[in-house]
Parts: C-alpha cells; sequence; structure tokens
C-alpha cells in the first residue's frame, strides 16, 4: 500500500512518487504519515525529511513549508528543498563561510536575517549531506 508524495518548490517538483511513509518535521515535532492517514494540514519546519519506499529510504533537507494531507496524497510546499545525494557539500561550505563572514561585517538588520537564512540552510545540507555519507554502504 502507497500513498503519493509531492515535494514542491518555487523552482520546481523535488519529488513526485508513491511511497510506504514519509517523516516529515513540523513544529509540533516529527510527524510520520502512512497510506490512508486522515487529512492534515502542518507548518513543515527546517530540518531532514525521511521518505521510505519498501526497503529503500531517501533523506531530503527542507528549509521549511506546508504539508497537506488528504485522499491518499502528501504535498509539501516548501520554500528550498534538496535531495541528499544532490547536495554539493563544497558548494554548502562555501555558502556558510561565506554568510558567516558578511554577518561579522555588522550589515543592516535585513540584510543580517538573510544572511542567517543562508547560514541555516548551508548547516543543514551539510548535516544531511554528513548523514547520508555515514549511511553509504563501502564499495557503493
Amino acid at each position: 500500500m502507497y500513498i503519493l508524495l509531492e515535494i514542491i518548490t518555487p523552482e520546481k517538483v523535488v519529488y513526485s512518487d508513491k511511497v510506504s511513509e514519509v517523516l516529515v518535521p513540523t513544529d509540533n515535532g516529527e510527524i510520520g504519515i502512512l497510506p490512508k492517514h486522515i487529512g492534515l494540514f502542518a507548518k513543515v519546519v527546517p530540518g531532514e525529511l525521511t521518505i521510505k519506499k519498501g526497503a529503500s529510504e531517501q533523506t531530503i533537507a527542507i528549509t521549511g513549508g506546508f504539508l497537506d494531507v488528504s485522499n491518499d496524497k502528501v504535498t509539501i510546499l516548501a520554500d528550498y528543498a534538496v535531495r541528499a545525494e544532490n547536495i554539493e557539500v563544497a558548494k554548502a561550505m562555501e555558502a556558510k563561510e561565506k554568510a558567516e563572514k558578511l554577518m561579522k561585517e555588522r550589515t543592516s538588520e535585513q540584510d543580517n536575517a538573510l544572511l542567517e537564512g543562508q547560514l541555516r540552510r548551508a548547516i543543514l545540507e551539510l548535516k544531511i549531506a554528513g548523514k547520508r555519507k555515514t549511511r553509504q554502504i563501502p564499495g557503493q
């Protein structure tokens, strides 16, 4: 038994497929969604979203958005989301360092808020990429 999952950002559809289960970080804690789940609308917070399909598992870094569950379909409208395997560690590290440097230069409050968002996103990507690296089986 499966449930349709779609993760959509302003730029593109990040994921669209039938899954066994999805674990979503929300402002009320992590929610596990299985087929036949009751209707639900929730705020998604930055964190690790886990997708299970049979024996396989995928991880997506997500920075926030909204979750809608209805009629065996899960729709997540995300501010930003990236699959763990698509995270470019060098770029994330560079973005983190750049944001930290610019924040030290005493920018305006508005610029500082933007930089904090970029810093949180880079740190999240590095965390998810690090977890994925430790889960990989040698030789794959």
